[in-house]
């Protein structure tokens, strides 16, 4: 066996049902889940008549590269929203979802033999980016979040001699589970970095379509484009459809960017074994070319975040993010309770049983690093994932409130 695979950490959601096996929920409330980001809004119609239209396709071996009518939709789209203009075929790659992509991005990206290499990435994170990190040979470098700036990750907490081990670095704006957006100065700093020391920049951006601003979040490719980067060197940014179009099981996004990257990726993917299967090369073909079903989406998410923030905000330490679907939310502390102040495993277990609520303590979502503030920014929070219809969220939204009015008031 791999011996790297005993590195591996359990997967957070795997970890909570270890934490909630005793638990007997309250058969008097139905169960409501805001713990898993799984979109729940429909499916447009357009990518399902898509689908149905490319049954033909089953009959051929998929191109590892893709359909040129794909990489096509691709760019284009780049272009829409971007204003970024992409050759098809050397700069984008389909991808079967991005959670896939960022997993085998640094498998291309590692060089096994060497021992000291770091992969970077923010801390509260997405686990892909550590276990790609571990079963690639690396070490994974976590940086400290700033609360001041709803959670985002602070570059300027890490030291000139970890950067100059750092071979991958991931970045993922807008930020699950915080929702937070990286500004032009701040990607401005880490390609100076990357230029500086060489390493690879990985920019996670799965739920750019998702946003409660007026000014949609800024892009990677975007960025590097302003600050005069056009060749996107050491640059791959990887979205998916997922969030976007509401089709997690279609399993479908690309990456795009730097071209000498993009050509290796390809080589190792050829291999591995990867190609985008033609129904989904087809039905992805539909959802890039529609913005429509996004605003209406966009919309949907908009009116249910301004219903229901407001309900968590009487007993919560929350606010609306700058995008995504996430509240990244503080509880209260509750003096003298047993498991002591503020103890969000505590909060989320009570809240299972008394209410039938399910959300995530935010600890899972994190690592515990010796001299950082708390050691783990997750302490004390709770992940909230309004992807279930407004109705749902409201009461859970509503039992939530009542549960922690309860918890802070009743004697101990």
């Amino acid at each position: 066996m791999n011996p790297l695979l005993a590195r591996l950490h359990p997967y957070p959601f795997e970890r909570w049902r270890e934490l909630t096996a005793d638990i007997t929920p309250n058969p008097a409330y139905r169960p409501i889940s805001l713990g898993i980001g799984e979109p729940k809004h429909a499916t447009p119609v357009l990518i399902e008549d898509a689908l149905l239209q490319a049954l033909p396709t089953l009959s051929a071996y998929p191109a590892t590269l893709g359909e040129p009518a794909l990489r096509e939709a691709f760019t284009g789209w780049v272009q829409r929203r971007y204003g970024v203009v992409l050759n098809p075929g050397t700069q984008v790659l389909p991808v079967n979802g991005s959670r896939e992509a960022l997993f085998a991005l640094a498998q291309t990206v590692l060089d096994p033999a060497e021992r000291d290499a770091l992969v970077v990435c923010p801390n509260p994170f997405y686990q892909i980016y550590e276990g790609a990190a571990l079963l690639g040979g690396a070490q994974t470098h976590f940086v400290p979040s700033d609360p001041a700036r709803n959670f985002a990750a602070d570059w300027g907490a890490v030291s000139e001699a970890t950067w100059a081990r750092t071979r991958l670095l991931y970045v993922c704006s807008p930020g699950n589970p915080t929702g937070a957006v990286m500004p032009l100065s701040e990607w401005q700093t880490l390609f100076e970095l990357s230029e500086r020391h060489g390493f690879v920049i990985a920019s996670d951006e799965c739920y750019s379509e998702i946003y409660f601003r007026d000014e949609p979040p800024l892009g990677a490719l975007q960025a590097a484009q302003a600050l005069g980067r056009s060749d996107f060197k050491n640059l791959i940014a990887l979205t998916s459809l997922s969030k976007r179009s509401n089709v997690p099981g279609l399993r479908s996004g690309f990456v795009a960017g730097d071209a000498k990257l993009i050509k290796a990726f390809l080589l190792y993917r050829t291999y591995h074994g990867s190609a985008m299967g033609g129904l989904v090369q087809r039905a992805s073909i539909a959802a890039w070319n529609d913005e429509a079903h996004v605003v209406a989406n966009r919309e949907l998410y908009r009116r249910k975040f301004a219903q229901v923030t407001p309900v968590l905000a009487q007993v919560l330490d929350v606010q609306l993010p700058d995008a995504a679907f996430y509240l990244w939310a503080g509880i209260p502390a509750v003096p003298g309770g047993p498991a002591g102040p503020g103890d969000e495993i505590a909060y989320a277990r009570g809240l299972l049983a008394q209410y039938n609520v399910q959300v995530l303590p935010g600890s899972l979502l994190a690592r515990s690093v010796a001299g950082h503030t708390p050691p783990n920014p997750g302490t004390g929070r709770i992940r909230m994932a309004l992807v279930a219809p407004v109705a749902e969220c409201l009461e859970a939204a509503e039992r939530i409130v009542r549960y922690t009015q309860e918890l802070t008031e009743s004697p101990r």
